[in-house]
């Protein structure tokens, strides 16, 4: 929809008093606007996009450009800690800039934290008139090629990687290349037709599964049709080589032999949805593209390979044919290449950068196996170990990765090592800083790096991951492992504090493996007192009118120990938070009661536990998932989702009422977003079919607020009613608060 205004972000601009910046993301507010300016200003995600604007539009630090340049802001992505990461596009006489992107970090209050940028301001001219034609590039792309199946209309960018910026054609195209399936990007010299660099889009890379026997999966259906399609995480689906998904007369699927598809896609979807979910619960991440929503899965592949090629991942067996490449760490891999791509910055270009998405994907798995802990397959930081897909065990080590032959520590020659093996000294710090290198317990020590630490302690996996999340969010498309330093580090200063053990662990870790230290890096050295905080379960279930309880557990990291008062907030209505004790001193721990009452509305909520002690508060949080009120007909859900342009997301509702719903159920939605005409809303039912609720469009703008709606069904009671929202249009962002569904 074309507007005016960008509402949202000019208004939290002009609470501020600042002037309005100069990028395609300023406008002023037109008259009668006053109630989107109160809006905005209210909404923790337009403030920090609003000062990151700011930022923009200034030129703070690595922003800088010249007249020629503008940026264009393409995302806001939530993240730990109450960060958000704000991506921008760059052009260049209008022309798209390739490796022109930058990221900006600003927290919910609208400060700015850290600002990154792929590559500098374009101080040389660039001619913008090509002397090759569009169809003479895409002719000189298909060479890269050993078989072309198709292409598409080349793209004129201004190509920033390399040594000085240059025309260039952008051509795709698809086919194979030495037999594996390929999507190049192939950016030809629009002066003189020669390849200027190019990247390959594709990364290799209740049901009976063949690796973790009778597993709960979600899927989709009723009655006597069902689907691999799951219906609480949108896009996640597993079918053949056709794209479309199983599907079966009831929701039995898999018979746990190794050479049965519909079995891989058990173990497949078992594992991306242990991602998922280990990606909410303790990265902080909404979905796999970190904006609630994710990507097929194919079994079935001709080939002893698995691989991610932008839109889907795609499995297939091992060398001797007796089983499928679905295990946990195999499939976290694949999409942990998904979320590299959807993280600032894309995929990138050459080997530095393709090995750094090699041991995303290895991260990734290994976070996910941790996060299962699934007794069939314990988690080992060895990556394709049950796979055995050559029949030589697994392919990579991530805490010896010359194991396998590849390098431990960072050199000079890893922007010209082939990408798995330029893997090693990212994969080797990764496991340095979860685990240590004598980490004892059964796990195998690590070794380090000449020049390096006589030890490195490890954080646990879960820190490690989470300040790898946060590095990750501030990724260009000129990621070096320099850049990864600088970013891991300043990642952890933001989650844990500049004088933290964890800021020391990180910069340790990669003294470890040898990648030098960069200009600026923060000291990480421990001064005054401070503490952590963590509990133990991080979740519960309970029904209304019972309770949940955790162990609530502090630490000195640093100095002496000190009085930590705990309290807790985002509780459900009717619910209530009690420490015994209430305050303790760090290095002890407290026990938190959650109790509920009989009108605490079903659903899933995050509840913050702050601990608050001299030196300043750290927060963990606890999921506290209330389940549907017995012979009650009225369902809530109370989880935030994020709901950028463009995008789509789902939020579900499990019914236990009995019978068949009464038609018209009763929709209670409210969302944050200052333009309610962008949004398309439709309802499923439990037996899978769907209602349009409210269509988009409209020539102004208004917020949405709280609004009901009555949706004629035919439908069973119980069961999963998912309410989808989709931003159909750029501009205005916001995010669902809650919803109820009355049955």
């Amino acid at each position: 929809m074309r507007r005016g205004a960008l509402l949202a972000t000019a208004a939290a601009l002009a609470l501020a008093g600042l002037a309005a910046p100069t990028t395609e993301a300023a406008a002023k507010p037109p008259p009668g606007s006053q109630e989107l300016v109160r809006s905005a200003a209210a909404d923790p995600a337009q403030r920090a996009a609003a000062a990151a604007d700011q930022a923009v539009a200034s030129g703070l630090d690595d922003l800088r450009v010249t007249p020629n340049e503008s940026y264009r802001r393409s995302a806001v992505t939530a993240g730990a800690g109450g960060m958000y990461y704000v991506s921008y596009e760059r052009t260049y006489k209008g022309l798209p800039m390739v490796g022109g992107d930058a990221v900006v970090v600003a927290d919910g209050s609208g400060r700015v934290r850290d600002t990154s940028a792929a590559s500098g301001a374009t101080t040389l001219g660039v001619p913008t008139t090509p002397s090759v034609s569009a169809e003479s590039a895409t002719e000189t792309a298909k060479t890269v090629l050993t078989r072309v199946d198709d292409s598409a209309a080349p793209r004129l960018v201004v190509l920033a990687w390399g040594h000085k910026p240059r025309l260039a054609w952008e051509a795709v195209v698809s086919g194979l290349a030495s037999g594996h399936p390929s999507i190049q990007h192939v950016f030809v010299d629009a002066a003189t037709g020669e390849i200027a660099d190019s990247y390959d889009q594709v990364r290799e890379g209740t049901g009976t599964g063949y690796y973790y026997g009778t597993v709960t999966i979600n899927t989709s259906g009723s009655g006597s049709s069902y689907s691999m399609t799951d219906s609480t995480r949108s896009g996640l689906k597993c079918g053949g080589q056709n794209g479309s998904a199983y599907t079966g007369t009831d929701d039995a699927w898999g018979t746990g032999s190794g050479t049965n598809l519909e079995t891989a896609c058990v173990d497949a979807l078992y594992a991306v949805q242990r991602e998922w979910d280990m990606l909410s619960s303790w990265l902080g991440r909404n979905g796999i593209n970190g904006s609630g929503g994710g990507f097929p899965t194919r079994v079935g592949l001709s080939d002893v390979n698995a691989y991610w090629n932008g839109s889907y991942t795609n499995f297939g067996h091992s060398q001797d044919n007796a089983r499928q490449a679905t295990s946990i760490d195999v499939v976290a891999h694949e999409f942990g290449h998904a979320i590299f791509q959807t993280t600032p910055g894309g995929a990138g270009s050459g080997n530095e950068n393709g090995g750094i998405n090699e041991a995303t994907g290895d991260i990734f798995g290994a976070l996910t196996e941790a996060y299962a802990n699934n007794p069939n397959d314990a988690p080992d930081y060895q990556v394709g170990e049950l796979v055995n897909l050559v029949g030589d065990g697994p392919i990579r080590y991530m805490y010896n990765p010359s194991l396998a032959g590849d390098p431990n520590c960072y050199s000079s020659s890893i922007p010209s090592t082939e990408v798995h093996s330029a893997a090693g000294p990212l994969n080797h710090w990764f496991y340095l800083l979860a685990e240590g290198s004598s980490p004892g317990g059964g796990k195998p020590n690590s070794p380090i790096c000449s020049g390096g630490p006589s030890s490195v302690t490890g954080i646990s996996i879960q820190k490690a991951g989470k300040i790898y999340m946060g590095a990750l969010q501030r990724k260009t498309s000129t990621w070096k492992y320099a850049g990864i330093r600088s970013a891991s580090l300043a990642a952890a200063v933001e989650l844990y504090g500049a004088s933290s053990a964890e800021c020391a662990a990180t910069k340790a870790a990669w003294n470890a493996v040898g990648v030098p230290v960069q200009s600026g890096e923060p000291s990480c050295s421990a001064s005054g007192n401070d503490f952590s905080l963590s509990l133990s379960p991080t979740a519960g279930t309970v029904a209304p009118g019972s309770s949940a309880t955790t162990t609530v557990s502090t630490s000195t990291t640093s100095g002496s120990a000190q009085t930590v008062a705990l309290t807790a907030s985002g509780l459900p209505s009717g619910a209530t938070a009690s420490f015994s004790p209430s305050s303790v001193t760090s290095g002890s721990s407290s026990t938190l009661t959650i109790a509920t009452s009989a009108s605490t509305p079903s659903g899933t909520y995050t509840v913050t536990i702050t601990g608050t002690g001299s030196s300043g508060g750290h927060t963990a949080t606890y999921t506290l998932t209330v389940s549907g009120t017995s012979g009650g007909r009225t369902f809530t859900n109370g989880t935030d989702y994020t709901i950028n342009d463009l995008t789509t997301i789902t939020s579900p509702i499990t019914s236990t009422a009995s019978g068949n719903a009464v038609s018209p159920v009763q929709l209670s939605v409210t969302i944050s977003h200052t333009c309610a005409e962008d949004l398309r809303i439709r309802l499923q039912g439990p037996n899978g079919t769907w209602y349009t609720v409210k269509s988009s469009g409209g020539v102004s703008c208004t917020s949405f607020g709280t609004r009901t709606y009555s949706v004629a069904v035919t439908q069973p009671a119980a069961g999963t009613w998912t309410l989808e929202v989709r931003d159909q249009y750029t501009l205005d962002t916001g995010y669902l608060d809650s919803w109820s569904i009355t049955v």
